[in-house]
């Protein structure tokens, strides 16, 4: 049985433990976030030990501040401002998946939108490409067009080429032959006069003589 001045300085103790959890309460870092596992719902006592009962629960994924650790308990503050311990593992750094679930979300569609910027602009630009390619395959028939045209008309300008060589060649092979005749008939008159005018001379000087 505790005497009244026992059970007086047991409640002080009592009361500057409280103080004490307060004080650190008020004094842990904002930056000291977790959440609970997604991966259950678990209970939550009022020390840091399984021998402390239990005060309630915390669902999964609810956002909680660490405030101390003490073996294998947590003591942290839930959302409503209650102060409670609970098993270190069944804590996690990093949000939970109905939380992350909009982030995650919002950052598919972003990328989603990404990729539909990078899959409009690279559609342009193959579209781009085949207009070209097509410009250019056109240019590529019309000059292919416009080369058998002239090599058609090359052959015809060089076979007419070689038909007039050969009209050239065969009327100067009659001029020759014509050269040819005049300069005969010259070399003949040439020769016959000059057979006939010595001929000619020397009856002349006989006729002298006789008158």
């Amino acid at each position: 049985m505790l005497r009244p001045r026992n059970r007086l300085a047991l409640g002080v103790i009592g009361a500057l433990i409280a103080l004490s959890g307060a004080v650190q309460a008020e004094e842990a870092p904002a930056s000291a976030e977790r959440w609970v596992s997604d991966s259950l719902t678990t209970y939550v006592r009022s020390g840091p030990t399984n021998g402390h009962r239990i005060v309630g629960n915390l669902k999964s994924g609810q956002k909680v501040t660490l405030l101390d650790t003490q073996g294998n308990f947590s003591q942290v503050r839930g959302e409503s401002g209650d102060i409670v311990w609970i098993t270190s593992s069944d804590l996690q750094t990093v949000p939970g998946q109905a939380e992350r679930l909009p982030q995650l979300t919002e950052q598919v569609s972003q990328l989603s939108q990404q990729l539909k910027t990078i899959d409009d602009g690279w559609k342009a630009r193959v579209q781009g490409m085949q207009e070209t390619m097509d410009s250019r395959k056109n240019l590529i028939d019309e000059l292919e067009a416009r080369n058998k045209a002239l090599s058609a008309e090359l052959s015809d300008t060089q076979s007419e080429l070689r038909s007039t060589q050969a009209r050239l060649g065969d009327e100067n092979k009659q001029v020759l032959m014509r050269y040819m005749v005049y300069g005969g008939g010259i070399a003949g008159a040439g020769l016959l006069a000059g057979l006939i005018l010595p001929a000619l001379s020397r009856g002349r000087k006989r006729n002298d003589r006789w008158f």
